[in-house]
């Protein structure tokens, strides 16, 4: 225990804050098609998805293992640089909550690290061979595959039940819902939850508490599973509404297609050691699920927004963590708690903006648009 210092033990609950904030982020991918379809109640699906979350994380390591060792030179990196990164991810996790955007909390994270492990450390000390093998082609195959397999899938659904009575066959997906969204939280937390495990364990190794190459520790794994599991049930009602009502007019046939297709490209990846992002899987599941539908309206314009966040998502993290990390390298422990407080200070900000135009359990299936108004007497409810 004499390895952790105040700063590494700031840097940790820091990066349990990112997977909080990773949590009710993303829990849109496992429950929004199921939350616009019926087939949960808002409420009852957050709660399953927190719990599956949890249950994930204990599944796999090997993604924990590409962050701590994999896409940056350990050796080089120090728990300020960390720090930095993760502040850059924590605050683009909320900038886009705000905004209902389904962005990549992961690349967030990876790019937040990636500027700050540049900054401080130069060039030589990210691994962008293995960035563009674990991080880029992932990023831009898993959508496309995941997208696909939803279409083809919702086509094949569709004609299967052409000739049942429509009250049968939406029970039914309904029914199968329940356990393909339940199967999307348990990948979630497989691959997601391990992310922070990866950073935590390369804090550790920076600090000397373990070895170069090290797995990360029971504690690690289960406290990163806790975080993202209780961000889950906060709900990150936002971009739910974004997801299950902004894309497409999702019915149960499509949102059981959808869910099936992005549990199997995000399983697959994370027993690869491949951090994905779960974000663009799912929502890539989805539109693939809207073009499978004969007639079915898929909002280009939102997926048009969606995908600007994507390619925006890792530079501007990166460039956050970068500016951050040299306020760190410059100011030392002053520095440190400078860039803590204004991130804390912009971090309320944000969520004071949310409260102009709540969304929660009760209205996320009222519109497509999430917008940032000034409030009127009669809106009321809490954000999240």
């Amino acid at each position: 225990m004499d390895h952790i210092t105040f700063l590494v033990a700031v840097v940790i609950v820091t990066a349990l804050a990112f997977d909080f904030t990773n949590g009710f982020h993303d829990t849109a991918n496992a429950m929004a098609t199921s939350i616009a379809t019926g087939a949960l109640k808002p409420r009852t699906a957050v709660l399953i998805s927190g719990v599956l979350n949890i249950a994930g994380a204990f599944l796999s390591t090997e993604v924990a293992k590409t962050i701590s060792g994999g896409i940056v030179d350990d050796t080089l990196v120090s728990p300020g640089m960390i720090f930095a990164g993760l502040v850059g991810a924590i605050l683009w996790n909320l900038l886009t909550w705000l905004l209902g955007l389904p962005s990549s909390s992961s690349h967030a994270l990876f790019g937040g690290l990636i500027g700050a492990v540049w900054v401080g450390a130069g060039a030589h000390g990210v691994h962008f061979d293995k960035v563009v093998e674990k991080i880029l082609i992932p990023a831009v195959a898993s959508p496309l595959v995941a997208g696909v397999a939803a279409l083809l899938a919702t086509y094949l659904a569709y004609k299967i039940t052409a000739r049942a009575r429509k009250d049968s066959v939406t029970r039914g997906f309904r029914l199968g819902q329940i356990a393909s969204a339940s199967l999307v939280s348990l990948a979630h937390g497989t691959n997601d939850a391990q992310k922070t495990m990866g950073v935590i364990t390369l804090t550790l190794i920076s600090a000397g508490a373990l070895g170069h190459d090290a797995g990360p520790p029971v504690w690690v794994i289960a406290s990163a599973g806790l975080a993202i599991g209780l961000g889950t049930y906060i709900g990150g009602w936002r971009i739910i509404r974004t997801m299950g009502k902004g894309l497409t007019d999702i019915q149960s046939p499509q949102g059981f297609a959808a869910e099936a297709a992005s549990t199997t490209v995000i399983l697959t990846s994370a027993h690869l050691g491949f951090a994905l992002s779960t974000t663009q899987v799912c929502s890539g599941g989805i539109l693939g699920a809207g073009l499978g539908r004969r007639l079915a309206e898929v909002r280009w314009g939102t997926a048009g927004r969606m995908v600007i966040a994507w390619l925006v998502t890792l530079p501007a993290a990166a460039l956050v963590g970068g500016v951050s990390a040299s306020v760190v390298k410059h100011g030392g422990n002053v520095g440190t708690a400078l860039i803590a407080l204004v991130a804390a200070a912009v971090a309320a900000s944000i969520v004071i903006a949310s409260r102009r135009n709540p969304v929660h359990a009760n209205n996320v299936n009222e519109t497509h648009e999430v917008t940032v108004r000034a409030t009127t007497p009669t809106q009321v409810g809490t954000a999240a």
